[in-house]
């Protein structure tokens, strides 16, 4: 059987083990492979989720897993600036720098 992807941070693996497992599989594993959604729709509900909510230590992550499951750059862009009228101008900043570090990085490595 092969060994599923990790997405939970190596820390939390070893500090809090169950809740990584439940992280990877339920999670990962489950709810973001479910049919009802794409994974594209996914990523746009969790960005703006995570925006609305200032809940920047995931966003990174997710501002990359939106770029990977099709999300460009400009529609983050987008809906970063319409979450600046709806979430708060501070969130959207905040989040509109995390997203250019973002970019840069994935630019720089390839």
């Amino acid at each position: 059987m092969s060994e599923r992807k990790k997405f939970a941070p190596p820390a939390i693996q070893e500090f809090a083990p169950k809740l990584a497992e439940v992280t990877d599989t339920v999670l990962f594993g489950d709810i973001w492979e479910r049919p009802g959604l794409s994974p594209r729709d996914r990523s746009l509900v969790t960005v703006t989720a995570l925006v609305a909510l200032y809940r920047t230590d995931q966003l990174g992550f997710h501002l990359g897993k939106a770029l990977e499951n099709g999300v460009t750059k400009d529609e983050l862009v987008e809906v970063l600036t319409h979450l600046a009228f709806y979430a708060g101008w501070p969130n959207a900043m905040t989040a509109m720098t995390q997203l250019k570090e973002v970019v840069e990085k994935a630019d720089q490595s390839g």
